[in-house]
Formats: C-alpha cells, structure tokens, sequence
C-alpha cells in the first residue's frame, strides 16, 4: 500500500511550512517594515545596492567586466596549467602534447603584446599605478618560465613530472635559469589582480557611506566552485565588507544564499521588475533572520550562538596538516602565502581569491586605501627579470 499523509497532517504542517504560512506572512510583513533600509546584495561578479525606499540600485562590479582581471589570471593560471599537463602525460594522455604546443603558442603570443603602453594605456588600473613596468617584468618573466618548460617536455617527457616540476619550476633551489619560484609569481599575480577588486569595492563602499548597523547584506548565488565560499570564513566578500564597515557590520546581519535567485548586470539594464526582486531579495533575508531572533528568544538561558569571525591558525616550518586557512604574518611570509595557495586548491569550501584576499584588504584598510603604500606577496620585495 503506498503511503500518503494524512490531508489533515499535510494542513497543519502547512500552516508552519507552505508558501501561505505563519512563517511566510511573518517575512513578508518584515520585509516591508525594512523598506527603508539599505540592502546590499553580492553576486558572482557584481555589488548591487538597494538603497531603500524605491530607490533605484548602484551597482560596482568585481570580476570578469573589470580591467585587468583576465590579463593577469591568465599567467595567474599558467602554475596549474603546468601541472594540468603533467597529470595528463603521467597518466597517459597522448593530448597533453597538443595542449602544450597551444600553451607554448599562446604564451609567446601575450609576449609580443606585453608593452609598458599596454599596461599604461590600454588597462589603465588606478590600483597599478607605478607598478606598470614591473607587471611587465612579471608577465614575460612567467611566459617565458611556462615556454621554456614545455618545449623541454616535448623533447624529454621524463622532465614533466610533479617532483621535476616542483624542483625545476615551482620551488627549485639555486636555479639560475629560475631564479623566481613560480609559487611567487601565482601569489603576485593572485595578488595583483585582487589588489584592484578590493579597491575599487572599498572605495565604492567608503563612498556611499553606509549606515552599517541597519544594513541588510546578503551573497546570492554561486561563487567560483558550486562548493565553495559557503561560510564567512570561506568568502572573501564577508571579510571586506567588515573591513569596509569599519568592523561594524554585524557578522548576523550578512547572509550567504547560494541557492538566492540570481541578479546580473544585465537584468538591471534590460528593464526586470527590479521592484519585485528587491521585494523578494528583503522577504529571503528577514524569512531566515526571523528563525535565528525567534530562537534566542525561545531559548534563551541555554548557550547562544555566536559566529566567531576572527579565528585563524598560524603556521611554522613544523606544520604538516591544517584544516582552516591560516593568517599570513607578514607580506614575505613565503611558508604561509604558498600554504594558502595549497589550500584553496585542495579544500573545496575555499574560493580562489582566498589564497591574497584577507591579507590585501587588511593592508589597504590599515593604509587609508593607498594602494602605492601596502606591500604585495611575491612582489613588492621580489625581483624579476628585466624583460627588456
């Protein structure tokens, strides 16, 4: 006999649960009682603000439209494309010859455009400024690193291992024709590139200067891996809006939403009923706050939960294992830059960005938005060869 509930049961756990319930009356009437409230919602790419009281949205974005971002990504990724090859030649891929040949074309290609005047003219980064000729340095430097390892590789396979390229290119030990761990230049570009997102975001904050403490913010959608940035740990748009803040935005008050309907620019220039996704993005937000303030106050006597937003372990040359992403100690802490980088490729909860993100807001924060003054990992005290 198939089992059905009772219509009498499937009623009453309605009246909690359903699209009509308690529940749902009771967001829906907070909701409009914080029509007046700022409500920021982050996306996959963009910072869209509802100031309140049918105000129209402002919008910064941070990711792919921005200028820069995929020139420096692209060497960024040139580490792990290395290493992409060299598990396809260890476990037998014929194909990574071909791939290698595109790479190593490629790679000359970026070459021949990678000019001061590019960098100066045609990115144009606020954030870069001064540091143009060095990025140039950097790019051919690490076009240069990824050519000369491939085309060794098509003439001896046997050089593309993980222990070959860990001792040629990524780590190795007094190698004149390395003389920069590639580790440092993913960390610099990782860097770079997240020096010029967190600010222009912060900048734009600091700008609209905010009422923080009525501030309702909200990440919606996915961001990077389907798994990752889940927690506020594992999200660095949460530590720059409490950077931004001043630390006063209230870790309660940002919820993370993977599951949120998505918002992109171009429904706000193709004329979507902004009026009721705003609605919706207000009703989601007090829906979920409503169950965690009814709760404290249900139980209140019993232990309180309490976000802990600041815990962060500190690694020694005598760490072998973490479970959390450990605090740089300072901007040539190499041990804990690359630990970081390590740690966003094997922990699926991490962001990519995680690896330079807390560190570089921090500095720009400490240092009044002053992009020329703060100190980059794999950068700033690093030298590369002059690409001239």
């Amino acid at each position: 006999m198939t089992y059905k509930p009772h219509s009498d049961f499937v009623a009453l756990y309605d009246l909690y649960t359903g699209p009509r319930s308690v529940a749902a009356e009771l967001a829906i009437r907070k909701g409009e009682a914080t029509a007046h409230d700022p409500l920021l919602i982050s996306t996959g790419s963009d910072l869209v603000l509802f100031p309140g009281d049918g105000r129209p949205p402002v919008v910064e974005s941070f990711r792919h439209s921005t200028r820069g971002f995929k020139e420096l990504t692209a060497v960024s990724h040139l580490g792990t494309a290395m290493a992409w090859l060299v598990e396809m030649q260890e476990t037998g891929l014929e194909d990574w010859r071909g791939w290698a040949e595109r790479f190593i074309a490629q790679s000359r290609q970026v070459r021949g455009i990678n000019r001061l005047d590019y960098w100066t003219n045609e990115v144009h980064v606020a954030a870069w400024k001064g540091l143009e000729q060095k990025i140039v340095d950097v790019v051919d430097y690490a076009c240069r690193v990824t050519e000369d390892y491939l085309v060794a590789g098509l003439a001896d396979p046997s050089r593309l291992t993980f222990s070959r390229l860990r001792d040629d290119i990524l780590e190795p030990v007094e190698n004149n024709t390395v003389p920069v761990p590639f580790n440092d230049v993913m960390v610099a570009t990782f860097a770079l590139t997240f020096l010029d997102i967190a600010h222009r975001i912060l900048t734009w904050l600091k700008d609209l200067d905010l009422d923080w403490q009525r501030l309702m913010a909200m990440i919606c959608g996915s961001s990077g891996r389907p798994t990752a940035g889940l927690t506020w740990a594992t999200n660095s748009t949460c530590h720059m809006l409490w950077r931004a803040s001043g630390k006063a935005l209230q870790p309660e008050r940002l919820l993370i939403a993977p599951h949120a309907p998505g918002l992109n620019l171009d429904m706000l220039k193709d004329g979507a009923d902004l009026t009721e996704l705003e609605r919706t993005y207000r009703g989601l937000w007090c829906k979920t706050r409503v169950t965690a303030e009814i709760g404290a106050k249900m139980f209140d006597g019993f232990p309180a939960f309490v976000p802990d937003i600041s815990a962060a372990p500190i690694i020694t040359s005598e760490t072998t294992t973490l479970s959390e992403m450990p605090r740089l100690k300072h901007p040539d802490d190499r041990l804990t830059a690359i630990t970081r980088l390590r740690l966003v490729m094997e922990d699926p909860r991490q962001l990519l960005s995680n690896s330079v993100s807390e560190f570089t807001i921090d500095e720009l924060c400490d240092k009044g938005l002053n992009s020329a003054a703060i100190t980059i990992p794999g950068f700033t005290n690093v030298v590369y060869p002059d690409a001239n």
